[in-house]
């Protein structure tokens, strides 16, 4: 008869089985969430969401490296600076567009070597900068769909791509986080915005696409999916169009709209190892807006 797994396990002449040996097997569950000595690399870093979960790396221990188009990072940024140097942490900013596969790929790579100079190694990226317009599809010119498919999909893929490589180059695992939509995955009622709803269907396909090729890598690649959020592009929208906020709280199942810093602790999950067997997924957080009718 073969030994049964238990006593292989209890006998050290026994390999550990394969399926044994993960990130998670021995670490405590503080650890498994802690991205002390990692770096990670956020683009819309300047502001609203990104520069949120910025914050989040950093509290977590993690050291960052924000892109955006802004000339300079909000106000928030003090604060960010002042959680990452409480734990010990780096934080440091550029301007990039993500639509400039040249600039981002000059970018990852800059913040790959200060990254490696100051012992905490690259280890992903969150794909954060995106656009929005509301516009009735019988109204929008291709220029402006294509502008919002190059800014939030050619845009991600550039960041994933480039992040992907140097990883791939280390010889080293890390996690890359997209930030897609429930806009991908039902038509917001009241919302005219066909080009940013595809551009976020496609980021999850691009998400489970990259997933499949980068698996073997051990670089992970998921998304999350915010629902109904306060941020400034939302509120921009909410002001255009004041009869919106009535329909996203008829589907509120939590009695409020969202926050960005709901989306720390799911950040933090996904980038880090107590989340080494999430991969290819899309994590809704949307206060249960697609759960019902």
């Amino acid at each position: 008869m073969a030994p049964s797994l238990i006593s292989d396990l209890e006998h050290p002449s026994h390999a550990v089985p394969e399926s044994f040996q993960t990130p998670t097997a021995a670490a405590a569950v503080p650890a498994l969430f802690s991205l002390a000595g990692k770096t990670v690399a956020i683009t819309g870093g300047g502001r609203g969401l990104g520069i949120t979960m910025a914050t989040a790396v950093v509290e977590a221990g993690g050291s960052v490296a924000c892109l955006d188009v802004l000339s300079s990072p909000t106000s928030e940024w003090t604060k960010l600076e002042k959680a990452a140097a409480a734990n010990s942490a780096s934080a440091s900013y550029r301007i990039c567009d993500v639509t400039d596969e040249a600039a981002v790929g000059a970018a990852i790579s800059e913040i790959a070597a200060e990254a490696e100079a100051q012992d905490a190694p690259l280890w992903g990226a969150i794909a954060c900068a995106g656009i929005q317009q509301q516009i009735p599809a019988l109204e929008c010119p291709a220029a402006d769909f294509d502008r919002m498919m190059k800014v939030n999909v050619t845009g991600v893929f550039n960041t994933c791509k480039h992040t992907a490589r140097i990883l791939q180059d280390a010889r080293r695992p890390g996690s890359i986080v997209i930030i897609a939509s429930i806009s991908g995955n039902i038509a917001n009622r009241g919302l005219t915005c066909t080009a940013y709803n595809s551009s976020k269907a496609a980021v999850q396909q691009m998400c489970r696409s990259l997933a499949q090729e980068w698996g073997e890598y051990g670089i992970r690649v998921n998304t999350i999916s915010p629902g109904y959020i306060r941020t400034a592009m939302t509120d921009q929208l909410l002001e255009e169009n004041p009869k919106v906020k009535d329909k996203w709280m008829a589907g509120a199942l939590l009695g409020r709209l969202g926050a960005p810093e709901d989306f720390k602790a799911p950040a933090v999950f996904l980038l880090s190892e107590g989340s080494s067997f999430v991969h290819g997924a899309d994590l809704r957080v949307d206060g249960g807006h697609c759960a019902s009718a």
